[in-house]
């Protein structure tokens, strides 16, 4: 098999806009589509936005085209940013010849405590996914959650619980899960055609540096210090942070914000592509609420971030073309399969997904996955990817970091979620961190 590696009986790679093959951004033009308006008797969706950056821009676009929904109100720590909303949600209603107010703010417990929200779409930095969201439950509200779910795995945790505990539909921001690429090539796995997955390419990139960024001056209209929330508060700004903006002439970010970058704020690409990757790979192996038992990092015996499940399936981020195609390789008894974004590949004609699946593009689904939020809070059901799958796809991703930033092999109980063998209590010391007061998780 190692042979038929090189070469694959067929290609397609399904081109989708460029942004989002750039950067794995959430644009879905399936939404453009999405026509038909909701019954009478159907109660609108009123939303709230907290985190205005570039990914939150794409979010904006999409779930301001789906009937049934309605922005009301946004949230961010960068003032130019809160007037960029405003205006694009009032020009978008403005268009559509639909009057609509709405309101920004600074501090997200202000957007929280309005009792006309119903659900609110998260995109702010990692580190603070899990206090507002967390927050955001104990409000009322439904969440929109994006990728990865937390910073660390105790987040997690408690996030899991926020949810059940409050009645709280949360969906997470793992698109590939509604891209039918994807779907068909976990169909492959779980149905048993490529037989027993002997191993698996889940290719991410590199864990997080540590922070080198030369300190500059804070815009005067940024909170730098709401910004940080619970982070310690000697960490300095820069731009590359908080990517500016300009409103006149208006021009967006340039660059994605760097702190995914820096292990004091963010998971590397680790948890930033891991988040969609390793997730793919759980998902196909069942292993959905559950994880790998045993995690080595790069270096210690491995060239490759590995994890080894029970069952004996191997997985490592390892690229499986010269590329460095960001994608998931299943190696089956019988055969492979490589997906990636816009892209399918395989060792056998039989295996490649049907023709017309070309035509969906690389994020537009039937029903497209914000769409699917949107249904689950009406249906009150989980969405596609609730809050389980995603802390079980957060928590391989952090497993891979603690094994690198510990430098050994670590052991993991995936039910218990305790570590094992962990004698000096240094891998799991790293399950959490203090959070700076007087900032709190619960």
């Amino acid at each position: 098999m190692e042979n038929n590696a090189k070469k694959g009986v067929s290609r397609r790679r399904f081109l989708g806009t460029t942004a989002a093959g750039m950067a794995g951004l959430a644009v879905l033009p399936g939404l453009s589509s999405c026509k038909e308006k909701p019954a009478a008797t159907d109660k609108v969706i009123r939303m709230g936005f907290i985190g205005m950056g570039r990914q939150s821009m794409f979010l904006l676009n999409g779930f301001l085209q789906i009937p049934g929904t309605q922005v009301v109100a946004g949230c961010d720590v960068y003032g130019r940013k809160r007037k960029r909303f405003e205006q694009r949600v009032t020009d978008f209603y403005a268009k559509a010849g639909q009057k609509a107010e709405v309101n920004t703010y600074e501090k997200y417990e202000d957007l929280l405590g309005r009792d006309d929200i119903d659900a609110v779409v998260i995109a702010v930095p990692d580190h603070a996914h899990a206090m507002i969201a967390v927050a955001a439950c104990k409000a009322g509200k439904d969440v929109y959650l994006e990728k990865p779910m937390t910073f660390t795995i105790k987040e997690g945790q408690v996030l899991c619980q926020a949810v059940r505990d409050n009645n709280r539909i949360l969906g997470i921001g793992s698109q590939q899960r509604s891209d039918p690429n994807f779907q068909h090539a976990v169909e492959l796995v779980q149905s048993g055609k490529l037989g027993k997955i002997e191993k698996i390419n889940a290719y991410v990139g590199a864990p997080p540096t540590p922070y080198n960024l030369p300190e500059q001056p804070v815009p005067d209209d940024l909170n730098w210090d709401r910004w940080l929330g619970p982070l310690p508060g000697d960490i300095h700004f820069n731009n590359e942070l908080d990517p500016p903006i300009s409103l006149n002439p208006p021009q967006d970010e340039q660059f994605w914000g760097a702190w995914r970058w820096y292990k004091e704020m963010g998971g590397g690409f680790t948890t930033d592509w891991g988040a969609h990757m390793f997730d793919i790979a759980q998902w196909g192996l069942g292993m959905d609420g559950s994880g790998p038992i045993e995690i080595s990092p790069i270096g210690d015996g491995t060239e490759y971030m590995t994890f080894k499940y029970a069952n004996g399936t191997v997985m490592t981020s390892e690229p499986f073309d010269e590329k460095l195609t960001k994608g998931v390789k299943f190696w089956g008894e019988t055969g492979w399969i490589e997906v990636a974004r816009g892209y399918f590949n395989a060792s056998d004609e039989k295996f490649m997904p049907a023709e017309t699946a070309k035509d969906d593009g690389p994020y537009e689904t039937k029903i497209p996955h914000q769409v699917n939020f949107i249904e689950a809070v009406r249906e009150r059901k989980d969405p596609v990817v609730p809050v389980e799958i995603g802390h079980s796809s957060a928590t391989v991703c952090n497993l891979g970091n603690i094994a690198c930033d510990l430098q050994r092999t670590i052991k993991w109980d995936p039910d218990t979620e305790t570590f094992v063998d962990d004698e000096d209590g240094a891998a799991t010391a790293k399950l959490s961190y203090e959070y700076r007061a007087p900032w709190k998780l619960i």
